[in-house]
């Protein structure tokens, strides 16, 4: 019989300041706590999957459907890369890369000789407010909008029109391989946009991220011959090392369309979703009533998704980190995230308390699959919560 195990990311649904967001100015950061009163929330199935049962959240039911934790990010960082990369098994002391006065000249000056284009910005900036900034006088000169954040990312954005999306593509690859060492930021991310001004951002965003220092869960589900199969930026992510099948989407709608498309299908693996949505569009926004939207649009999906489980199927549900849509910041936050894990198989009610480390799930999945993880890093939790 095949076992499916679908582990879905909401990107940035943080549930409450870690200890250490002092080191990061996050002080007080609480993304569900930001989201939870707002009129656009309702989301009585996570609330009977026990979201509001985890420790330190409050409000929560008698009887969970499912068991729950809070978990605890061991890695030094607050970014995409590092999240994914410590849920699938790998924990990294070191930060990646930031450059909060822009990139130094030597990087810019080999990517300017290597893309034949001149660099306009490069400033840390918000992704919507440095095309209405030098959107123009990119679309006048042609010269590349390249920007940063409190991440460590290298984004450069460009006109369609001006410059094709794969011609964009070319040019974060040439930044990649400029990118390595130590100045190898976590992502570089291809940001196009059209129209007039103010321009709009398109669905052609693209990251090309490093490549994981060592084996993930997915590297070892794939050569234990289990399917992997991505949803969303989860490719891109890890540059594709371990996985089998990718499905690219243009919103957490699309991911959650494709999402129950391959719950239909027959595959003996692991599903590793990502709905981008809620960090990109509403948490670097300070968009808390979209936020707050997005999440009832995950709960009536969610609805749906279990009422088609098989009796093999595991369903959990996490986050990478946080991005407080109500915080004056519009950057990720260091935040403990929620895991709530679902089946038939599944205890309910177990509450597992607040986990160590976030690779913690990757260990529970290689142990559901009877895969050794010795190669990768977690406790698992699967017998705690195995029926």
């Amino acid at each position: 019989m095949s076992k499916r195990f679908f582990l879905i990311v909401l990107d940035s649904f943080g549930v409450g300041e870690l200890p250490d967001a002092y080191l990061w100015k996050d002080e007080g950061s609480n993304t569900l706590g930001a989201i939870r009163n707002h009129p656009n929330f309702n989301c009585p199935e996570l609330k009977k999957m026990g979201l509001f049962n985890i420790d330190g959240v409050g409000g929560g039911v008698n009887a969970p459907k499912a068991s729950y934790a809070k978990m605890c990010e061991k890695s030094m960082g607050k970014d995409t890369t590092i999240g994914h990369w410590e849920i699938a098994g790998i924990i990294s002391p070191d930060p990646l890369p930031t450059y909060p006065d822009g990139f130094p000249e030597e990087v810019i000056k080999e990517f300017e000789e290597k893309t034949g284009r001149k660099v306009i910005c490069n400033k840390p900036y918000s992704g919507t407010e440095v095309i209405k900034d030098y959107g123009r006088e990119h679309v006048e000169t042609g010269a590349l909008i390249v920007y940063t954040s409190a991440d460590s990312v290298f984004q450069i954005a460009a006109h369609e029109d001006i410059v094709p999306v794969e011609k964009l593509y070319e040019y974060c690859e040439i930044a990649r391989k400029i990118l390595v060492g130590k100045h190898g930021v976590g992502r570089v991310i291809a940001r196009p946009f059209n129209g007039e001004y103010p321009y709009t951002r398109t669905a052609n965003r693209h990251d090309f991220s490093l490549l994981p220092p060592s084996d993930t869960m997915l590297n070892v589900l794939q050569r234990a011959g289990y399917d992997t199969i991505s949803v969303g930026k989860i490719y891109d992510i890890f540059a594709g090392s371990g996985i089998s099948e990718s499905n690219r989407t243009t919103s957490n709608t699309h991911g959650m369309q494709v999402t129950k498309v391959l719950q239909g299908r027959d595959f003996n693996g692991l599903c590793f979703v990502n709905l981008v949505d809620f960090d990109m569009k509403y948490g670097h926004r300070n968009d808390v009533a979209g936020y707050a939207a997005a999440a009832t649009e995950f709960d009536t999906f969610l609805l749906s998704f279990i009422k088609d489980m098989r009796d093999e199927d595991v369903l959990l549900i996490t986050a990478d980190h946080g991005c407080d849509p109500a915080t004056p910041s519009t950057d990720h936050s260091r935040e403990y995230t929620p895991m709530i894990i679902y089946g038939k198989s599944i205890k309910s009610g177990v509450n597992l308390g607040t986990r160590a480390s976030f690779s913690d799930i990757s260990a529970t999945v290689l142990e559901y699959f009877g895969v050794d993880q010795s190669g990768t890093r977690g406790q698992s939790f699967l017998k705690q919560v195995k029926r």
